[in-house]
């Protein structure tokens, strides 16, 4: 392979805990087996390679990051190869002593994630009891001059609360909100029953976010993501596969994407075992759905084949069983028949309580 493709972020899950149980969690639905972390020693040469590489910024998330007590170390590091550093966090545990030191040694900000407005419905939602706690963290954060990411991952248990959501962003003086609609996979797509909306229900959070966009520019930036199953073609996930991002799972993994490890057939490597140059340019599993060689019908004569390179691989394996196939949020795609059965059975889903499953497997009654 030549030297095409720059990775220019580096995500750095440092664990699966979490003192949270959310129904959409990105971490894998089978925790069993993933319990081990690599050290710090091994995660400060990883940020020393990954700076060789090219990368800039370096994504500090999990699981829940603060768990690590070496956190500071790391933070440290990343300050002297001069990487952007950003913590993806619930904000908990954390204390302002904590959060203060994290600024002095080089963090360079923080995204704090909600799950709503409402108290009783965060903490709920959560599996935890931590709706205060976590208005204090973003709060500690702007008094530190942290640049502050409200993050929260849009369903159809909080979507209605979308003023709600984009007012409380402006009273923490966020100056970036994230409404970013869950992605379905991992535990979301365990409980995508429970958790899809309705096309109404996207269209009128869409009208708001686009509202509020023009209304706070140059105060608070405002991204809304519309979730895959509501849009005519795919995103291009992460930028292309092995493009632009590295993720290194607690294990040490090194992948092209969060859930890749998932992927049967495909495989990946160590960073205990190889140098991430070796794997980022050689590994097997990041070349695989390089480039467009591989795309398959009606991809390979896209006109769109350079702007999303076929869609998620992960959504198209867990989907429709074949990781090489056409993401089946693509509206021309072959598979495309069962986004269009979930997205009806969210239509008449509508108002109906169902459960979800928290990802300690508990079950919870949503309306």
């Amino acid at each position: 392979m030549n030297n095409t493709y720059r990775p220019y972020t580096l995500i750095a899950e440092l664990t699966y805990r979490c003192p949270l149980h959310c129904p959409y969690c990105s971490n894998p639905s089978d925790l069993v087996g993933h319990e081990s972390e690599i050290d710090a020693d091994t995660w400060m040469r990883v940020f020393q390679e990954a700076e060789e590489l090219g990368v800039v910024q370096l994504n500090l998330t999990g699981g829940e990051p603060l768990l690590r007590d070496d956190l500071e170390r790391l933070v440290e590091e990343a300050r002297k190869l001069d990487l952007y550093t950003n913590l993806i966090t619930s904000g908990i545990p954390l204390t302002f002593e904590r959060l203060s030191r994290l600024r002095a040694l080089g963090l360079d900000s923080v995204q704090i994630s909600i799950q709503s407005t409402r108290s009783s419905a965060s903490d709920r939602i959560a599996g935890a009891t931590s709706f205060s706690r976590k208005l204090e963290a973003m709060r500690w954060a702007v008094s530190l001059e942290l640049p502050l990411t409200l993050n929260v991952a849009l369903h159809r248990e909080n979507i209605s609360e979308i003023e709600e959501i984009i007012a409380l962003a402006e009273r923490v003086s966020a100056e970036r909100l994230e409404l970013a609609n869950t992605q379905y996979l991992g535990w979301a797509l365990k409980n995508r029953v429970a958790l899809l909306p309705a096309r109404e229900q996207i269209e009128r959070a869409r009208t708001v976010a686009a509202e509020a966009k023009t209304r706070l520019r140059g105060r608070m930036e405002v991204l809304f993501v519309t979730p895959d199953y509501y849009t005519e073609y795919p995103k291009s996930c992460m930028e292309g596969w092995g493009r632009r991002f590295i993720v290194i799972n607690p294990e040490g993994l090194a992948l092209p994407c969060h859930l890749a490890h998932t992927v049967p057939g495909l495989r990946f490597e160590h960073v205990t075992q190889r140098r991430l140059a070796d794997i980022w340019r050689h590994s097997a599993g990041f070349n695989r759905f390089r480039g467009d060689e591989w795309l398959p019908d009606p991809c390979r004569t896209c006109a769109r084949r350079a702007v999303d390179f076929g869609g998620c691989r992960c959504q198209a394996f867990h989907l429709i069983g074949d990781a090489g196939m056409t993401d089946p949020a693509c509206s021309l795609a072959p598979g495309h028949d069962v986004i269009e059965s979930a997205k009806a059975q969210a239509g008449r889903n509508a108002g109906v309580p169902v459960l979800f499953e928290h990802r300690t497997g508990r079950m919870v009654r949503i309306s």
